[in-house]
């Protein structure tokens, strides 16, 4: 039984109540103290951001002979960053300035940035792009897939090429390190001097001819010497390089184990073994090859002397 309710009958929702309005004056005196807390509250505040907030820099000098000051290099941030783990070298490098060294956090990150690009250095401006390249070549040549492993190759080229790069680093240790860790130059001047010793390096490792290519591309030269090249120039041109002489190499190499992997081919198909992969044949023999010359000894030596100058 449905009960319909109507007009006159009883309803089953209460009806709303209406609250009195308030007085006027009330809600003025809420917002009076609103904004008076918010005064205080800005009162209390002003004193320690006076605190935290940095002091103006006072002129220390009125003359109007003031010397300029110097446009800052790509040394003074690690001159900064260094300040306070080089040592009292570099600490007084770094203050000597009136620079203070900056934060933990901006040292971490900036000592991070660095050994970031330190692969590319070592494979862009050093010798082991060659030397890798020829190892990985020699190792197809001989037949051999993960014999020596990756690890093995990189490591010896790694040692290698510190071995072949010893004078240049022993040059960047005596005219740029050694005197910036005892505060006689900055980070700026570190730079510029340790890149001299790469750069003459590279100039004598890169043809004459990948040079004027990537100078005639940009527009650049010509040059009075060979110190005014670049890097912009003179780092293309010298990985150009490198690869060049790194293949002309491996192609060297190939040709004694063509030989044999066409001799083995040549007497299974007269044998008739024609179902019989030569490589399998052929790799004892190039393995027997290679150790009765002493292969390894020659490719070290081959390799070291080919950046002879």
């Amino acid at each position: 039984m449905i009960r319909r309710l109507n007009e006159d009958g009883p309803s089953l929702f209460r009806a709303p109540v209406t609250a009195a309005p308030r007085p006027r004056n009330v809600q003025l005196a809420k917002l009076m103290l609103v904004l008076l807390a918010i005064v205080a509250l800005m009162a209390i505040a002003m004193p320690a951001f006076a605190q935290s907030a940095p002091a103006a820099p006072t002129a220390t000098t009125t003359s109007s002979s003031a010397a300029p000051a110097a446009k800052p290099g790509v040394g003074d941030a690690v001159d900064r960053a260094l300040g306070q783990l080089g040592g009292p070298g570099a600490a007084a490098a770094s203050n000597g300035a009136g620079k203070a060294p900056l934060s933990l956090s901006l040292q971490v990150l900036i000592i991070m940035g660095l050994l970031s690009i330190l692969p590319g250095i070592l494979l862009m401006m050093t010798s082991f792009t060659r030397i890798i390249i020829v190892l990985s070549l020699l190792r197809q040549a001989l037949g051999l897939q993960q014999t020596p492993p990756n690890q093995v190759l990189v490591g010896l080229a790694l040692f290698l090429s510190l071995f072949v790069m010893a004078p240049t680093i022993n040059q960047i240790n005596t005219q740029a390190i050694q005197p910036y860790s005892a505060g006689q130059i900055g980070g700026t001047e570190m730079i510029q001097r340790a890149g001299q010793p790469l750069h003459a390096f590279m100039v004598k490792q890169t043809r004459m001819k990948d040079l004027k290519m990537f100078a005639d591309m940009a527009h650049s030269g010509p040059y009075a010497n060979s110190t005014d090249i670049p890097y912009s120039v003179l780092l293309p041109a010298f990985v150009t390089s490198e690869l060049k002489t790194a293949f002309q190499i491996g192609f060297l190499i190939f040709l004694p184990f063509i030989v044999i992997d066409l001799v083995v081919a040549t007497v299974l198909m007269s044998l008739g073994m024609m179902m019989m992969s030569p490589t399998i044949i052929s790799m004892p023999f190039k393995l027997l090859l290679f150790v009765l010359i002493d292969g390894w000894a020659m490719m070290m030596g081959s390799l070291a002397s080919s950046f002879a100058t």
